[in-house]
């Protein structure tokens, strides 16, 4: 559940980014852009979290009155091994080092609906933290340490949980509506594991933009799971893929490496926190937000960066 420490939404002085080229990252400074909001970003050539000495260059970027935005995390694509992991936890380290001499006025962690046991559903904010991998275990420990040095030097601290995330621009290329538009478009064909009968909850990115501006505007505290209010089956996911693009894609269905041992886990919520949190709030239709995401990755494959990449909420990286 979130506290709102402003009744009103006022906007920060001045968002700090930590993680300046990530896929929601790009999509969150456009959002701060369009709503008139100073933001920095940090990139690794700023400050590299995995490096100690990054401790006293933070201390140096960050401002008392500042809105911090943790996004640094190396994510599965890039290894699901423990040095993967320890790389995670030493950019918390930093941070953790960096915070307990300099404040800031909030101070908001992505972290990863993966923290929770898949198979106790649905899920909620108070389901417990039972990670099942090493990617998993490593948001867990950031949340708990960065948690506690900013309890103990009064920094309001938020905790976000975002489910799978989806939109152009997505580096990740995982499982789901990102892998399937962007075959779909280019190779005219969706591999869909067994008959992509489990059930998910995606989140349109420029919705999670949405969900974390509020969350500064409003300095909320607390955690929050940031998950459309309808889990969906990759199925459905691929029809409607399929239905939205103007060429002829197939699907083709393939067994997963471990299907022998692997059962069908469906992961829905229970999304009551975020409607009572932003009674106004509203999540983009997927079917509107995968046409606007195909119309732009059929733009970016075209080499146009004009309105339909502008719709996405997005920019073509050449």
């Amino acid at each position: 559940m979130l506290i709102q420490l402003q009744s009103e939404p006022t906007s920060p002085r001045r968002v700090v980014l930590f993680g300046a080229h990530g896929f929601l990252a790009r999509h969150l400074q456009t959002g701060l852009r369009a709503r008139r909001i100073e933001s920095l970003a940090i990139s690794s050539l700023d400050a590299d979290l995995t490096e100690s000495s990054s401790v006293t260059r933070l201390q140096g970027l960050v401002r008392e009155d500042d809105s911090v935005v943790m996004l640094s995390t190396l994510t599965p694509d890039k290894g699901r091994d423990h040095r993967t992991m320890m790389k995670n936890l030493g950019m918390a380290e930093t941070v953790c080092r960096a915070f307990e001499d300099v404040r800031c006025a909030h101070f908001v962690y992505l972290s990863s609906d993966a923290v929770y046991d898949a198979h106790q559903t649905p899920l909620d904010e108070d389901s417990s933290r039972e990670p099942v991998d090493l990617y998993a275990l490593m948001h867990t420990a950031r949340e708990m340490m960065i948690g506690s040095v900013l309890a103990k030097v009064g920094i309001p601290f938020c905790v976000l949980r975002p489910t799978n995330m989806y939109g152009f621009g997505d580096t990740h290329n995982s499982y789901g509506p990102n892998r399937f538009v962007r075959s779909a478009v280019r190779e005219g064909c969706i591999s869909l594991f067994g008959d992509g009968e489990e059930c998910r909850s995606h989140v349109y990115v420029l919705d999670a933009v949405d969900v974390i501006v509020r969350v500064l505007e409003h300095r909320s505290t607390g955690t929050l799971n940031v998950a459309a209010n309808e889990a969906v089956s990759f199925r459905h996911i691929a029809d409607l893929i399929v239905g939205l693009c103007r060429d002829r894609v197939r699907i083709e269905h393939v067994p997963p490496a471990d299907r022998a041992s692997r059962s069908v886990v469906h992961r829905p919520y229970t999304v009551s926190a975020i409607f009572k949190a932003f009674p106004d709030i509203r999540f983009t239709a997927m079917e509107e937000a995968l046409g606007y995401y195909i119309e732009a990755v059929r733009a970016a494959v075209a080499g146009d960066s004009g309105p339909a990449i502008e719709r996405a909420g997005g920019s073509v990286r050449r």
